[in-house]
């Protein structure tokens, strides 16, 4: 896990599992780029890791195309070059199939699947001259077994598996390895959230007895970012206690 001088992107890194993961690399003396939508959030982020590693940071909406491609040339003017992305970023509209609106549904879509997409072809761009890189893409069980309620989130993150298989099929000649990583129950703010009885009915289905923690997640993102993965690509590797 020796990640010194590589040059790290994240997305959704202002809090939960993206901060998780940008931390880990940072503990790994990486160098950080750091994105979100939140930006107040974001600081706050960026302070806490630039106490271990350098770490810069820009406000993005991963869903514009503009705006990433200024980002990843403001990264590439700066480091001159991208080693690893990570995409993390997403969000969750709840509702039933009648309920759910046109605006929910586009939303979903265009941030967890659209952002993803943006931010692997303009990285792509670079690493496909440098033939070296690494794309991590962070999906969910939900994109593998569905959930009532969830159908636009289930569809986004089975669509971040399908972009995953297919980038990896079309940069591997050049050396750059794409996976992905679908958590499964993680607790987060957003968990946290939830009812006592919610989160008992969770632990019901999970065979380890637990909720994940971002950690969990982080260890699969920084194995699959590693030298100890360089072949492996064009794989989901499921962190859910067992619970599918």
């Amino acid at each position: 896990m020796n990640f010194e001088g590589k040059v790290v992107v994240v997305t959704g890194a202002a809090q939960g599992i993206g901060r998780q993961i940008a931390l880990d690399f940072a503990s790994q003396k990486a160098r950080l780029v750091i994105l979100d939508v939140n930006p107040e959030a974001l600081a706050l982020a960026q302070k806490e890791i630039s106490s271990q590693a350098e770490c810069s940071y820009y406000s993005v909406d991963v869903t514009a195309a503009q705006q990433v491609e200024e980002v990843i040339n403001k990264i590439i003017d700066k480091f001159s070059k991208i080693d690893i992305v990570v995409n993390n970023a997403g969000i969750t509209r709840d509702n039933l199939i009648l309920r759910l609106s046109e605006n929910d549904w586009d939303k979903v879509i265009s941030v967890n699947l659209k952002g993803a997409f943006l931010c692997s072809k303009l990285a792509a761009k670079f690493m496909l001259k440098q033939r070296q890189g690494k794309i991590i893409n962070v999906s969910s069980i939900i994109g593998i077994v569905g959930n009532a309620g969830q159908a636009n989130y289930s569809a986004s993150k089975a669509g971040l598996i399908g972009l995953t298989k297919s980038l990896a099929k079309e940069l591997g000649s050049r050396n750059i390895c794409v996976n992905a990583v679908a958590p499964g129950y993680i607790q987060t703010q957003m968990t946290d959230k939830l009812p006592d009885k919610i989160k008992e009915e969770m632990l019901k289905r999970i065979p380890l007895n637990r909720l994940g923690a971002p950690v969990d997640v982080s260890n699969a993102v920084l194995f699959l970012a590693s030298e100890a993965a360089d072949y492996i690509t064009g794989q989901v590797v499921v962190v859910d206690g067992g619970m599918i």
